[in-house]
Order: C-alpha cells, then sequence, then structure tokens
C-alpha cells in the first residue's frame, strides 16, 4: 500500500487554516471501552438535520435493543431507534445538547438490564443488492454522518444514484483538538470500516474510494493499509494528509484530495464527488450486514477537568454525566463543557443532556486550558483573513454584524462561512468572531421564516376575503333567484278596466 499526500501522490492544499496544540496525548493511546448501561436513556426524535423524527411507541411500552421508536419523516429527516431493551417511560421535553439549553420532544427509555437485541438477520452478501435497496436500509437504520455533520446519510446515497460520482472520500482527518474516537476506530475496528467504504463505493457506483487519514495518526493508517491489503480492495486506498486544521472539512478534504472546488451552494455530488466519515462507514457495515440500526457510538471524554480521559462506546441517548461519572468524575470544576471539539464544539448548559448520532466528544475545559482574556477593539490586523479558509474577511463581516448591518455581512460572504474557527483562534483582540457569525445566520433564518409566516398569514387573509366575497356574491344570486321565484309563483294582478277606471 503506497503512502502518498493526496491523490497522484501530492497534496492541492487550500488557504488559510492554523495549527491549533492538538491535545490528544491523553486519549488516542486509550483503546475504546464499553459504557456500562445507564438506567435511563433519554432519546430526542431530533439528532439530525433536517424534521424531526415521529414517534411510534407509547408511554408503557416494551421495546427491544434495536427496535423503531420515532420514524423519520419524508423529504430531509432520519429515524430513531431504541439503544437498549426496556420499557417507555416518558415522552416528553427534555433538555437538548445545545447551548440553549432549550428542551426537545425526547423518548425516555428505562432500560431492563438485558439488551436484548431484535431478532438479528443472518449476515449477508451487501454485494448481491441493488445500490437504492442498500439506500434504503441505510435509511432504515437512521444513519447520519457520524462527524458531527449530522446529515442523513441516505440523502447522499441518493444524490449518487442519480448523479455520476467518480470519487468517494470517507474522512478519517479528525483535525479537532482533543478528539481521538475516530483515530480509535480506525486502529481497532479498521476491518468493519474499510467493508462499509465496500458498500459505500458499490452502492454510489464511484471508481476510487480514499480513506483520507491526517499524518499524525500512523497507527491508524497503518491499519487501514492492512485491513484493504486482507479484504483484497485496490480501488480503496488510504492516503495521508497533512496536519492541518479544518482538513475534516469536507470543501477543503476535497480540493486537497482532487483539486476541485465546491461551487457555493452546491454539493460535493455535483462535481462528482461524495463524502462520508468513518463513523458512518463502521455504521454501514453494521447496518447493511448485520441489520443493526445506529444505536451507539464511540465518544472521546477528555479535557483537563476530568479526572480519566477515555475513548467510550456509548449508547446512544446516555446522559453527558453518566460518562463523565465512569471517567472518575470531575477532577476540578470545569470551566468549559463542550460536546465536540473546541473549535467547533457545542458549549453545554450543564451535564444532564444526551449524547446523540453526532456526539463524537465531551471535553470538560480546566480554567488553565481557557485563555483569560477580555475582548478588546479590532486592531485591523487581517491574522483573520490570513487564516480564513474559505477565503472571507471575518473583519468585515463582523463589523457589519455588530452595526446590524445583516445584508452587508451575506454580501461579504456571510453564508460561505463554515464556522470553523480558525479566525477566532488567531484573533489577538480576542473577538468572538464565529459567535457573531452565527448569530448574524441565526437571525436571518429566523426573518426568513417570520417573512414565510407573514406570507403565509397574507395569503390565508386573501384566501378568506375571496371566501367571503364568494359567500356574498352566492348570497346575493340566492337572494335574487328566490325573489325571481316568488314573483313567478305570485298569482297575477286583476285587470282594471275602462268602465272601472271610470
Amino acid at each position: 500500500m503506497r503512502t502518498l499526500v493526496g491523490l497522484g501522490g501530492h497534496s492541492h492544499g487550500f488557504r488559510g487554516g492554523v495549527h491549533p496544540q492538538a491535545r490528544k496525548h491523553q486519549t488516542a493511546p486509550r483503546a475504546i471501552e464499553p459504557l456500562p448501561l445507564p438506567q435511563r436513556l433519554y432519546l430526542p426524535v431530533q439528532q439530525h438535520i433536517g424534521a424531526p423524527a415521529e414517534p411510534v411507541v407509547e408511554v408503557g411500552q416494551k421495546v427491544a435493543k434495536g427496535a423503531l421508536i420515532a420514524k423519520g419523516q419524508a423529504g430531509v429527516s432520519a429515524s430513531v431507534h431504541a439503544s437498549t431493551s426496556g420499557t417507555i417511560i416518558d415522552i416528553a421535553p427534555f433538555t437538548a445538547p445545545h447551548p440553549s439549553g432549550l428542551s426537545i420532544q425526547t423518548v425516555v427509555l428505562e432500560a431492563d438490564g438485558e439488551d436484548r437485541w431484535l431478532e438479528q438477520p443472518e449476515p449477508i452478501n451487501p454485494f448481491i443488492l441493488e445500490p437504492a435497496e442498500i439506500a434504503r436500509r441505510v435509511a432504515q437504520a437512521g444513519i447520519v454522518g457520524m462527524g458531527g455533520a449530522t446529515f442523513p446519510s441516505a440523502i447522499k446515497l441518493h444524490l449518487g444514484l442519480k448523479q455520476p460520482i467518480d470519487t468517494l472520500i470517507i474522512n478519517g482527518s479528525e483535525c479537532e483538538p482533543y478528539l481521538s474516537c475516530d483515530d480509535r476506530l480506525m486502529r481497532e475496528r479498521s476491518h468493519e470500516v474499510v467493508s462499509g467504504v465496500r458498500i459505500l463505493l458499490h452502492t454510489v457506483r464511484a471508481t476510487r474510494a480514499v480513506i483520507a487519514v491526517e499524518d499524525n495518526k500512523p497507527e491508524a493508517f497503518a491499519a487501514l493499509s492492512a485491513a484493504c491489503e486482507a479484504l483484497d480492495v485496490p480501488v480503496i486506498q488510504p492516503v495521508k494528509l497533512p496536519t492541518r486544521y479544518p482538513m475534516g472539512s469536507e470543501k477543503h478534504m476535497v480540493r486537497t484530495l482532487t483539486g476541485r472546488e465546491i461551487p457555493a451552494g452546491k454539493l460535493g455530488a455535483d462535481i462528482g464527488v461524495m463524502v462520508h466519515n468513518v463513523g458512518t462507514a463502521y455504521a454501514v457495515h453494521q447496518a447493511v450486514i448485520h441489520g443493526r440500526p445506529l444505536v451507539s457510538r464511540i465518544v472521546t471524554v477528555g479535557g483537563g477537568a476530568v479526572q480519566r480521559p477515555a475513548n467510550l462506546e456509548v449508547p446512544i441517548g446516555t446522559l453527558v454525566e453518566d460518562l463523565l461519572n465512569f471517567c472518575g468524575g470531575l477532577r476540578v470544576l470545569p470551566a468549559r463543557l463542550l460536546m465536540g471539539g473546541p473549535m467547533m464544539g457545542q458549549v453545554m448548559p450543564h451535564a444532564r443532556v444526551p449524547i446523540i448520532k453526532g456526539s463524537n466528544g465531551v471535553i470538560a475545559l480546566s480554567q488553565e486550558e481557557i485563555i483569560p482574556a477580555q475582548n478588546s477593539p479590532c486592531i485591523h490586523c487581517a491574522r483573520c483573513v490570513d487564516a480564513c479558509p474559505c477565503g472571507l474577511m471575518p473583519l468585515e463581516m463582523s463589523a457589519r454584524i455588530q452595526h446590524d448591518d445583516l445584508e452587508g455581512a451575506v454580501g461579504y460572504g456571510l453564508f460561505d462561512c463554515i464556522a470553523c474557527g480558525a479566525c477566532s483562534y488567531v484573533c489577538p483582540a480576542h473577538i468572538p468572531l464565529v459567535h457573531y457569525f452565527n448569530h448574524a445566520k441565526g437571525e436571518l433564518n429566523a426573518q426568513k421564516l417570520q417573512a414565510k409566516r407573514n406570507e403565509e398569514i397574507k395569503k390565508l387573509a386573501q384566501q378568506r376575503q375571496q371566501r367571503l366575497e364568494a359567500e356574498a356574491r352566492a348570497k346575493a344570486e340566492l337572494a335574487k333567484a328566490r325573489k325571481a321565484a316568488r314573483a313567478k309563483m305570485a298569482p297575477p294582478k286583476p285587470q282594471e278596466t275602462k268602465e272601472e277606471t271610470r
């Protein structure tokens, strides 16, 4: 197996980017451990981009592990399954793993301790299945992008059935600091990952597949190379990439490996490339060959506030506090609790939030790991411009946002921002640039939704007015018809004679 940097032996690279301290030394050497089954699991019906799933169970109902508990809706959505066997004890709002601390509809499952699967089918040969059938099974399994994007994977596969795909890229870069869950997955379950890549390759009918790994993960690269040789799949090739953040971004990985640019507002499939995460490939192997839906995932628990950092295999729906307790609890009170890595992760309101399909890390940072600095005015040094991998001007966008000129920020490429945090990382004034951008995007989306609601209200009002006018016309016509009918039915008046007139 050759060791390459990019396809063709060279890297096309991308502009900008940063080199944050990796800080993976605490967890990268630690093998995956199974987390003991918690007493209760909290399963939000929306763990993906798109419409929430619809619950199909009732309170008091007993379910087996892998049973469907919420069905994905038509369009962009994903189903949710029971992470263990037990009893549904509630379907109610529960705190979402989001900085807002808002609640989301959640199915609460009390475990019976048996961890009993639904009846499992015999393993099958996936290559006798048609691509559409594989996509259907992936949808049934509720698989989403496991790198954190959580886009329903079956939707991507259906795109591959409609558009020609020549290159399949499997993202194993894991460029976020602290995180090592994908690294351990590639090291310990490389055969299953490569098996999943073969299934994805068969489904989208691409001519080649590459598994992209940053060069700071030599053990993972070696394990994948050995697995490709053992499975005799020369069309699948592990490829080394330079360690650079945000290498894991789809657009920048495609650019680095192929030299192609994904146009603004377009998808990789539009230029013949499809990207999936290594965790997604593993989940596809489990779903298509063994008939197992997505009910668990690997999560890195790290940060200076954690007593014993680890990589854990976690049932989806487990509370963050259960992970921290298993890792010996907290050494100190965390200065910041993150779901995901420190660059793009979400700050959690507290530890009583559930692990969902896109949760790749729980990072509890100590005060020493956070730079204690106050924001100061922008000095126009343009370091954020140099660091931006999308070629944007963060300082101009933030200036317009602070002056409520959101449309001006859009003109500078606000919606091309991938919220990687590179600009905030290099800013000497410690301006929370990404927070401004996320706020502006949220505000613009809220305005768009309000405008849509206003349009719907206007449309309904017009329809009501038209209906009232039609009803008034109908009443007038009916009254006119009744008057005419009465006039017709009335007896004729006697005619007066000339004599009577005299």
